[in-house]
């Protein structure tokens, strides 16, 4: 039966909190109007000035303190779960409990037993747990992986991408919950997640990783006089701490499917503040993309029997994203090609997503689903065997099979 209204709720008012907030604000008013009245509930934050200013700047109801008080509300159906990786399992857990459909940032948890449990957790709940997996939602990465799966690129055969951020480029800025935590908990789960699971995208699931590596290049950093929120930085202290995961990490990979792959993320790149960048080599040709520039992708189509009557020109071509690819004609309020698109635009389809599944809007009238809790469980053993390779020497970590990420 669908809902006569759905209230929506956010765990953590930080950076990636304001993009849940603000998905779920525009939700109602991309791709029609299956859904039934959505109505912005609470912010939730412990930091009481923070969840005041994001429940007042994205036009929800109310603030609150604890997540505890959003687990008790009568009046909050859907929640976000945007908050430190080690806090997810006692939140999602008391609010599928509640009743409570939850889609919880990735990774999916602090430790693999933690994901587990969460699972669990998620299959006895007759609620939702669902992950979002955000850069799937992009209309290039989209439509590139259509172009892979339909056969028109042709097989995989190697994947080669990296994800560099330089949100820790500077030694001195604040130690934070980022930055502790067991090796591979780092840039690698932090940025190498979203590289990991666009990779399988293409290739399908992966079989086994080897060359894992893990390097910190700060093994210490200040600690903070005040509040640290997202990446920003403020006043430090004299004193410093360590600094416990990874920097930059990298690892190749085996897809179950055939075909290899190469990942590469780092935290520390100097210049790159959110450079997303790919390339994948198929049987039929090849495509790139990057996050620079996310309104176009690069094809390569070969003919390699010379009948497409174009190998005089033969090379690759910019193609422009518009109406004719994935997410745009509809999702965007000017839907015409150029007029520009990025990550923001992801959160506001993962989210209508999410709204349409806890609507029961049908599959055929809505956009793709959100991974489920084990595919985000699928994640972190993937990126747990980089870590254990890296550990190794390198060595080939094996992984157990796992059900394809969806589009």
């Amino acid at each position: 039966m669908t809902p006569t209204s759905l209230g929506v709720a956010v765990i953590g008012a930080g950076m990636a909190g304001k993009a849940h907030a603000a998905g779920y604000r525009s939700a109602s008013a991309v791709f029609g109007d299956t859904l039934p009245p959505i109505r912005l509930v609470s912010i939730a934050d412990a930091y009481e000035p923070l969840a005041t200013d994001v429940a007042r700047r994205f036009g929800y109801d109310r603030y609150d303190t604890s997540w505890q008080a959003i687990a008790a509300a009568d009046d909050i159906d859907v929640v976000s779960v945007v908050v430190a990786n080690a806090l997810h399992r006692e939140i999602v857990e008391a609010l599928l409990a509640a009743g409570k459909h939850v889609l919880c940032e990735k990774p999916l948890a602090g430790t693999i037993q933690d994901a587990r449990a969460m699972v669990d957790a998620a299959a006895s709940s007759e609620a939702l747990g669902r992950i979002g997996l955000t850069y799937l939602r992009s209309p290039g990465i989209a439509f590139l992986g259509d172009l892979v799966r339909s056969g028109r690129l042709g097989k995989l055969i190697n994947f080669d991408g990296a994800y560099w951020a330089d949100y820790a480029s500077d030694p001195n800025g604040p130690i934070s919950w980022r930055f502790t935590g067991a090796p591979g908990t780092g840039a690698l789960a932090d940025v190498g997640s979203h590289l990991s699971y666009i990779a399988e995208l293409f290739g399908g699931p992966i079989a086994s990783v080897r060359g894992g590596t893990l390097h910190t290049a700060f093994t210490t950093r200040p600690k903070p006089l005040g509040r640290v929120i997202g990446h920003e930085h403020g006043a430090v202290s004299d004193e410093r701490a360590a600094v416990e995961n990874d920097d930059v990490a990298g690892f190749f990979a085996e897809f179950a499917g055939g075909g290899t792959g190469s990942l590469q993320v780092s935290r520390v790149a100097a210049g790159h503040a959110n450079t997303l960048k790919f390339e994948v080599f198929c049987e039929r040709g090849s495509a790139s993309f990057d996050f620079r520039n996310p309104g176009q992708v690069q094809v390569s189509l070969l003919d390699h029997d010379r009948t497409g009557g174009e190998h005089d020109i033969a090379g690759t071509r910019t193609v422009t994203l518009g109406p004719a690819h994935p997410y745009w004609s509809g999702g965007l309020a000017m839907d015409a090609p150029g007029v520009g698109i990025g990550q923001n635009e992801g959160f506001v389809f993962q989210a209508r997503a999410f709204l349409e599944e806890v609507a029961g809007v049908p599959e055929s009238l809505s956009l793709p689903r959100n991974a489920d809790f084990a595919e985000g469980l699928h994640n972190m053993l993937l990126l747990d065997a980089a870590a254990q390779s890296a550990a190794a020497g390198g060595s080939r970590i094996t992984l157990p099979a796992a059900a394809p990420v969806p589009a």
